[in-house]
């Protein structure tokens, strides 16, 4: 199951005399990841390198800055994918103590940087969400607003046209046994709205 981190944790390597100062940190994205890495930059004036890489959304990237090529940002990523971790930026600072370590060097100094701080951090899963809706008759809108306030991870929004109309946030998980469930107690009258369905099982199906 992918992970995230629950909040930035830091960690400092001194290596021949270089500095790596590292955080590990959960992002929403690639905007939110370059801002944060800007800053670090503003940050650490003296420092001659700021090497990043990233997950998150189904998106990765890895940043040497000036580094040799595949020698910080790669290595860093691939941490990051071998934890299996998602919503993650991991950046690392240098301060260079004038004893050149090599590309393999380099390659441990980037990765155990990342490494020793993903040690110290608390990963949480990460809950996969759908989204599904369905339009009772107004009868029947409280008790859908009891199942729904009663059911785990389950949150809602409720709009009145013509019928009730519910829209649920609800794990991915759960979907098949929530829609069998009110379909089961709904008399009949529950309708699923094809259009509300992004992903995951139909919102047709189960009906019993």
């Amino acid at each position: 199951m992918p992970m995230t981190l629950h909040a930035p944790v830091d960690c400092e390597l001194i290596i021949k005399k270089s500095r790596f100062l590292a955080c590990v940190q959960p992002i929403e994205g690639r905007v939110q990841a370059l801002a944060v890495v800007q800053a670090l930059k503003a940050q650490h004036p003296e420092a001659v390198h700021v090497c990043w890489a990233m997950l998150a959304g189904g998106d990765s990237a890895a940043q040497d800055d000036g580094e040799p090529s595949g020698t910080a940002g790669r290595p860093m990523l691939e941490v990051l994918r071998h934890q299996d971790l998602e919503g993650v930026l991991a950046t690392v600072v240098r301060y260079f103590g004038g004893v050149k370590l090599g590309a393999g060097g380099l390659v441990r100094a980037y990765t155990d940087a990342v490494a020793q701080s993903l040690l110290q951090a608390q990963k949480t899963p990460i809950v996969r969400k759908t989204h599904l809706a369905c339009q009772v008759p107004y009868e029947f809108e409280g008790w859908l607003r009891r199942q729904a306030e009663k059911a785990e991870h389950v949150t809602f929004t409720v709009s009145h046209q013509a019928a009730v109309r519910f829209d649920f946030e609800l794990p991915l998980a759960s979907v098949t046994q929530w829609q069998r469930s009110l379909n089961d107690l709904g008399q009949g009258k529950l309708i699923w709205l094809d259009e509300s369905s992004h992903n995951g099982p139909d919102p047709q199906a189960p009906r019993g």
